[in-house]
């Protein structure tokens, strides 16, 4: 499974040609509740993500694109509501003094890939239909 729910799975990533950033996203296809559980998902999934990047994982795993500048994507069906909103401000001012983006993108159910896609996206796969990663 991925999506927030599931910290440990890197739903995709990619190398957006256009912009040389490499793209990390994660999806969320649950209404945005401000409940204390789906806020505590995203913030284990984005320090999952920090950790594969800061690390060295992202690098040993992908040498070619050691040095290129990161972009973390939540691709979200629905908008993030008020706590989730302040929540995600605040991780883009924490993420920045590291020198990464976070972008919020909405995007439509059909856009969040299938769970059978997410062990290809983990290898260099695309972000799902909308994103010029490849």
């Amino acid at each position: 499974m991925n999506g927030l729910q599931n910290p440990a799975v890197l739903d995709a990533f990619a190398h957006d040609t256009r912009s040389d950033r490499l793209v990390l996203a994660m999806y969320e296809s649950r209404p945005w509740l401000d409940d204390g559980a789906q806020l505590m998902q995203l913030q284990e999934k984005v320090n999952a993500y920090l950790s594969f990047i800061l690390d060295g994982e992202m690098t040993d795993a992908f040498p070619q694109f050691a040095g290129k500048p990161v972009t973390i994507q939540l691709r979200s069906v629905h908008e993030p509501a008020e706590q989730s909103s302040d929540l995600i401000r605040r991780m883009r001012e924490q993420l920045a003094f590291q020198d990464i983006t976070l972008e919020v993108i909405q995007i439509s159910a059909e856009e969040i890939p299938p769970a059978d896609v997410e062990a290809a996206a983990g290898q260099g796969g695309g972000c799902g239909s909308g994103c010029g990663c490849h």
